[in-house]
């Protein structure tokens, strides 16, 4: 039995999702639940967890960056910035469609029915997180700083709803003496979230595509990555059924390798010439141009109106039917 492209992605996000939170026995501790400390939590995880989650077994990468530059020492995280390159000069955005625990969390969420139909960002929302990323990451934890020098992160502290979600919901109730330290901040961090579960709701992966910095670093990369999203024009009928499948609004015909496609496949799947490919080096190969074809005796193929190459996939914009 062949299994589909959208069950072994699936597959994929539980099995990442298992191993960054393996340790789900801290849930139930005597006296409430407790982090996991050992050596595996000096590593990251490529995707979005929160280093407070119990059952987490690495560190989030975006609270190891904060950390480290807001030190007193103003240090710079080599280890976190080099790892970050390396995974999304191979991978890109692939990370987010595959190995991020809370994009799994938000296609979840995604899957509560409304009885409306689901809403679509402006076009700005898309550079906010990139915002997000250069003011709550990179420059408050170096610049606002308490009396011995140290800067808070500032992302964790004020925004990240898989955070609270995540570590602060499980700690803050099944510990009391958490409990009584809970203040405004607490309740802020629940807005947040409660205001991103609405808009996981409506909109699919809306912490995704508006406020995720990991995403925005990753979706830099997305342009320079091995792992690429390709189109063979002598294919492509111009039929845009890519761009009405796709859930992160791209287009991928005029923009293959945009920095918000998180290479789900779902493009590629409703191609009826296969004409999109998804791999590493895809770009590097080139498809026999028809002229060859021509020189080996077959029949020249008219060019259709519209676009349509002659291969025929049956999209009824030319009236046609194949036998």
């Amino acid at each position: 039995m062949k299994i589909s492209q959208k069950w072994k992605r699936k597959a994929i996000q539980i099995a990442a999702f298992g191993l960054n939170n393996c340790h789900v026995g801290n849930f139930f501790q005597k006296g409430g639940a407790k982090l996991y400390t050992g050596k595996w939590k000096q590593f990251c995880a490529p995707g979005l967890n929160c280093y407070s989650c119990p059952a987490a077994s690495l560190s989030c990468p975006i609270g190891a960056l904060q950390a480290v530059s807001g030190s007193m020492k103003l240090d710079f995280s080599f280890y976190v910035v080099g790892f970050l390159l390396a995974v999304g000069v191979v991978l890109g955005r692939w990370v987010c469609g595959f190995l991020c625990p809370f994009g799994l969390i938000q296609e979840l969420f995604a899957k509560i029915p409304l009885p409306k139909k689901k809403l679509r960002l402006p076009r700005f929302a898309k550079y906010i997180k990139y915002g997000v990323l250069v003011v709550f990451v990179i420059l408050m934890p170096v610049l606002v700083t308490n009396v011995v020098g140290m800067g808070d992160p500032a992302f964790c502290q004020y925004i990240c709803p898989a955070g609270t979600l995540e570590g602060g919901i499980p700690l803050v109730s099944t510990r009391p003496e958490l409990q009584k330290t809970v203040g405004w901040l607490f309740g802020w961090k629940m807005l947040v979230l409660a205001a991103t579960v609405v808009g996981c709701v409506l909109v699919y992966r809306f912490f995704c595509k508006t406020l995720c910095p990991l995403g925005a670093i990753y979706g830099l990369l997305n342009k320079v990555s091995f792992y690429r999203l390709t189109v063979d024009e002598e294919k492509c009928i111009h039929c845009g059924k890519c761009a009405q499948v796709c859930g992160m609004d791209v287009d991928p015909v005029k923009h293959p390798q945009s920095m918000e496609c998180i290479r789900c496949g779902e493009c590629a799947k409703a191609c009826p010439t296969g004409a999109i490919r998804l791999g590493f080096g895809v770009y590097r190969r080139k498809e026999a141009p028809k002229e060859a074809a021509q020189a080996a005796g077959a029949a020249p193929v008219p060019k259709m109106e519209g676009g349509c190459g002659g291969h025929c996939a049956q999209c009824g914009k030319c009236g046609t039917k194949r036998d």
